[in-house]
């Protein structure tokens, strides 16, 4: 008999749950219908209601002819990656790639180096699957070291290994270290304040531009806050244009008006913000910090996670606060792409400092850029519309 009555007392427990789940069901079904900031359909739980649909980026197999192996990746993720195997190798495109005639005809396998290629590739791949669970410890540079052939001997003379520290050294004890929020906050004092930045809606700089090449152009940049910018470069074929109205990112060159999609986009709109170089804190997650040099100057290195994941690295003078330069890494399948961006000649515009030169560093293309402004204002009326994409203009009618 007590097994029965257990058995009766777990039953009775049991539907007495299940009405209490439908009760509270149908109290959310009834909070819903009543909340005029929650659209739902007649019949159908929140949870299936349509989502709109999410914009899904091409591969590159879709985009690309002949393509062999990375089909499944992002399309956006072909160059970045064709860059970095290309500095590994320490060569051009036309190393893989057929030119004829000043035109590249890139799905040609006329070049026997192109299909060595597609083999590192795929073996670079296999190695990191199989020996490092998919991270990517492993790439081109990691052997090739800007050689088009491997580096396989030690070379001589083998260098000294460098000497243990001394007892001495090892007791003595370094500086205390600051913290990341103190490196960070003595920065905003050293360009003028929290209070001089909040001030700043818009800027517009002007200046010049030389590449690694030698060539030089004109630069300028307009910016609003939050997060709209538009630039106009100066080349030799015309200029060419960057946009994004905080919404859409295009670009416009000789060729035509193209949007700026995938992970592209994610590193446009960042790269392009008015207080990208002025509030840092709120642009990571998490930091941590350590010390390091620059050209035998002291620094403090602090290392930031974005939302996006993207890592980032920043190094401070120790003595004036300012920003030296800054080191973003994307990551791909054949391994981290760095770039790196040095500030140098820092001056006061009204009330904030802010560097007057900029060099930035790039694995593929032109690999160095120098920016030298000979004007930056702030506040200064901007028009929105050169942010918008332009309109593409229709083709004339033809002459009777």
């Amino acid at each position: 008999m007590n097994i029965y009555r257990r058995i009766l007392t777990v039953i009775c427990i049991t539907l007495a749950l299940l009405a209490l789940l439908v009760v509270k069901s149908e109290l959310k079904s009834v909070a819903a219908s009543t909340d005029p900031n929650i659209t739902t359909t007649p019949g159908v739980s929140q949870s299936q209601q349509p989502q709109p649909p999410q914009a899904k980026e091409k591969t590159i197999g879709e985009t690309q002819k002949n393509i062999k192996v990375l089909n499944d990746l992002p399309a956006s993720e072909l160059i970045p990656m064709m860059n970095l195997m290309a500095a590994s190798l320490g060569v051009k495109c036309g190393f893989c790639h057929v030119n004829k005639n000043g035109q590249w005809d890139f799905p040609l396998d006329d070049k026997p180096e192109k299909n060595t290629a597609r083999e590192m590739i795929a073996m670079t791949l296999n190695i990191n699957k199989t020996a490092f669970k998919g991270n990517t410890e492993v790439s081109c540079f990691s052997c090739h070291r800007g050689r088009t052939r491997p580096v396989s001997l030690v070379e001589l003379p083998v260098p000294e290994p460098t000497p243990r520290p001394t007892a001495t050294a090892v007791a003595t004890q370094p500086p205390a270290q600051p913290t990341s929020d103190d490196v960070l906050n003595k920065f905003t004092a050293a360009i003028g304040g929290q209070a001089a930045i909040d001030k700043l809606k818009t800027s517009i700089a002007k200046g010049t531009y030389t590449l690694a090449d030698g060539s030089t152009g004109s630069y300028e940049i307009t910016q609003s806050a939050p997060n709209k910018f538009h630039i106009v470069r100066g080349v030799r074929q015309g200029t060419t244009e960057l946009g994004y109205n905080g919404t859409d990112a295009w670009q416009k060159d000789s060729r035509g008006v193209s949007d700026v999609r995938g992970d592209q986009l994610v590193d446009f709109k960042t790269e392009g913000q008015l207080f990208r170089n002025f509030k840092l804190r709120e642009q990571y997650t998490r930091v941590n910090i350590r010390r390091d040099k620059i050209d035998g100057k002291d620094v403090f290195a602090i290392t930031g996670v974005r939302p996006d994941k993207k890592r980032e690295r920043l190094f401070f003078d120790a003595e004036t606060g300012l920003l030296l330069r800054r080191m973003g890494f994307t990551e791909t399948p054949l391994g981290l792409v760095p770039e790196q961006t040095d500030f140098e000649d820092y001056r006061d515009v009204d009330g904030v400092k802010v560097p007057f030169t900029v060099k930035i560093y790039v694995v593929g293309g032109f690999s160095t850029a120098t920016r030298k402004f000979s004007e930056i204002k702030f506040n200064v009326p901007v028009d929105d519309a050169q942010f918008n994409k332009p309109a593409v203009s229709a083709a004339a009618p033809a002459k009777q």
